[in-house]
């Protein structure tokens, strides 16, 4: 039995990329079961495992919201601003971080492409920190 086998519209869930969402559509005979949409707008597929379907995720991101945990999850604000050049440097080691618009810290080659590119025009450099040691 799946995750979301007995979604149903209405149901409150917790996405770890956008935060807090509500399913609004559920399918039927389709890859992706549930369209979640998001407090910011988003409107995102799932997979009956919670999967996106965006990004290069491969593990569960969709919880309902009585499920969720997150004690484990880094909210820790950046230590200091990254150069333009020091983002460039991290991201070409693999050892460069993003925030999700959720406040998590990712891997920032598991985020789509146009979100980078998004808050490298508008200068958001912020967002990103060298990965943590753990």
């Amino acid at each position: 039995m799946a995750y979301f086998d007995d979604a149903k519209v209405g149901d409150k869930v917790y996405g770890l990329i956008f935060g807090k969402g509500k399913i609004v559509e559920c399918y039927e005979d389709s890859h992706y079961v549930i369209m979640v949409r998001f407090s910011n707008g988003h409107e995102v597929a799932y997979t009956e495992d919670g999967i996106p379907n965006w990004g290069n995720f491969k593990k569960q991101t969709c919880y309902y919201r009585k499920d969720v945990d997150l004690s484990k999850a880094d909210f820790s604000p950046s230590e200091k601003i990254l150069s333009h050049k020091k983002i460039i440097k991290f991201r070409e080691k693999g050892t460069l971080e993003v925030r999700l618009p959720s406040g998590i810290w990712s891997n920032v080659k598991k985020c789509p492409e146009s979100y980078i590119e998004e808050i490298c025009e508008n200068e958001q450099y912020h967002l990103f920190r060298k990965k943590q040691k753990k």
